[in-house]
């Protein structure tokens, strides 16, 4: 009963919420952010907040599926025939906030920022093929390449390469007026941007906590919300997958959609028990009961069978070999020496330990469900709980067994998920499984992607756990809503009915 008269009150002061609202807000739930500086845009928030001040070079096109690039600061490029050189132009009109065109040298001058290793930003490796930056006139910037790399335009369209003015300008679509941290930013329009733009201002409160998220959108006091949790998704979602009739008559539209990331349990291939023991490795995949995953998170996600996410061209679609079966996991245990999960050199069950850098609920309840699964073939699996800095900083340096992670990809490319597990990747790189084999290398290098992914998915360097589909709540009043996997700067793209 107490819960119905919640919903009840909530839904009218929803409704008296967005009756008065400011038609010309957009308020959106948000998290901590360190910096806004382009070249530590490091994680999700921080590039979205970024892209609303600092244009990069080439942009993600908002609408076009599959994805494509699009102008941002510059002009698509002109690629030399062998691949080496980029000829980038600047737009014509484009101009700072303070009112001074952008120039090649202010380009050049960005790009060189992300590179210089006393800058320790954590794009610079998005500049490591570069040979060098020139600029050919004050409206033209040459960028030579090493050795060909097909995706360098791609790498031109992230936050990093946000182009700032020296005295800290962007050209981007707001500016923001005020930030106090841990609690707001505010961004508002820039009234010298080259294109219409129908939201004055964006509002994005720091809400840690989804429950509030929840009650603040059901009262108005928000108009998107990116992510439902797990608790409150009966509230929202019925029983087949719609928004529920209520919630649609109240005025909100339900968005899913696959998306271009990964979880998976990472294996620490220098450990002495897990490195050099590949099928010990397959059987713990064998254990992962995804359609019991699946149920526990809601039915909204996808099988993750390999290092690549749906969506991305050239993923294997072949069944993977070490899909849940228990029957499997019990044979490959025995065949990797630990009969019936028996360690033979305690005679007690084999004790395995996965690092978690978060404790909450959600965390715990997880790695309770997980540790089930290798219970029930004889494996005990202990959850050590860690901050995120301590847990970051203990996966670069090894002194981990095993660990839960995600990845979100740059790029639509099977090159940014797969260059995890190449050996000049092992951390403090992105391949934090220290995994190290020549042949991956060879196909890698080669863009052999067919070769590279029946590699990892036979070495099984990853308990593979799931790819997410992304739900977002919208009030009806936001128009031109799009779900897409490079949300940087998209506010630009929105309207407001009025």
């Amino acid at each position: 009963m107490k819960k119905i008269t919640l919903f009840v009150l909530s839904m009218l002061l929803a409704v008296c919420a967005l009756a008065a609202a400011d038609r010309s807000v957009f308020r959106r739930p948000f998290g901590r952010l360190a910096s806004m500086d382009p070249i530590r845009a490091a994680d999700v928030l921080a590039a979205e907040a970024v892209a609303l001040v600092y244009e990069p070079i080439l942009e993600v096109d908002y609408k076009a599926r599959p994805y494509r690039l699009k102008e941002g600061v510059c002009n698509l490029p002109e690629v030399s025939a062998d691949g080496l050189t980029y000829t980038f132009r600047i737009i014509d009109g484009i101009k700072f906030r303070n009112g001074t065109p952008i120039r090649a040298a202010d380009i050049k001058r960005c790009l060189d920022r992300i590179a210089d290793k006393a800058n320790a930003s954590p794009g610079m490796w998005t500049m490591d093929a570069v040979k060098s930056v020139a600029t050919a006139d004050e409206r033209t910037v040459v960028i030579t390449l090493k050795k060909p790399l097909h995706v360098f335009a791609w790498l031109m369209a992230m936050p990093y390469t946000g182009v700032m003015a020296e005295d800290g300008c962007g050209s981007g679509a707001y500016w923001l007026k005020s930030w106090r941290k841990n609690h707001e930013m505010v961004f508002v329009r820039n009234e010298s941007y080259r294109e219409p733009v129908d939201i004055d201002e964006i509002r994005l409160p720091v809400v840690d906590d989804v429950s509030t998220q929840w009650l603040m959108f059901l009262g108005g006091e928000l108009d998107f919300l990116g992510a439902i949790s797990r608790d409150n998704w009966d509230a929202v979602v019925g029983k087949d997958g719609e928004l529920l009739p209520q919630l649609k008559e109240k005025g909100m539209t339900l968005y899913s959609a696959s998306s271009l990331t990964v979880f998976y349990v990472g294996i620490n291939m220098k450990d002495p028990v897990l490195g050099p023991n590949k099928k010990l490795r397959q059987a713990l995949n064998c254990a992962f009961d995804f359609p019991a995953w699946k149920r526990f998170l809601n039915n909204r996600i996808l099988p993750c069978d390999g290092p690549l996410p749906p969506g991305i061209a050239g993923r294997l679609e072949t069944p993977f070999a070490y899909a849940y079966s228990e029957e499997k996991a019990k044979r490959l245990l025995a065949e990797a020496g630990y009969p019936g999960g028996t360690d033979p050199k305690t005679g007690r069950r084999l004790h395995l330990e996965i690092s978690i850098g978060r404790a909450t609920q959600d965390a715990r309840e997880m790695a309770e469900l997980l540790a089930s699964f290798y219970d029930r073939v004889g494996i005990e699996l202990a959850a050590r709980y860690m901050t995120w800095d301590a847990f970051l900083t203990a996966v670069n340096e090894g002194r981990v067994q095993m660990f839960n992670l995600g990845w979100v990809g740059d790029y639509p490319d099977p090159e940014n998920f797969l260059q995890m597990f190449h050996s000049k990747n092992v951390s403090p790189g992105a391949n934090h499984m220290m995994y190290v084999n020549p042949a991956f290398d060879r196909a890698y290098d080669t863009l052999d992607w067919k070769t590279a992914q029946e590699i990892i998915r036979e070495d099984c360097p990853w308990i593979f756990l799931y790819s997410p589909k992304v739900y977002s709540l919208v009030w009806n009043r936001v128009e031109n809503y799009v779900p897409t996997d490079f949300p940087y700067g998209t506010e630009k793209y929105l309207r407001l009915a009025k």
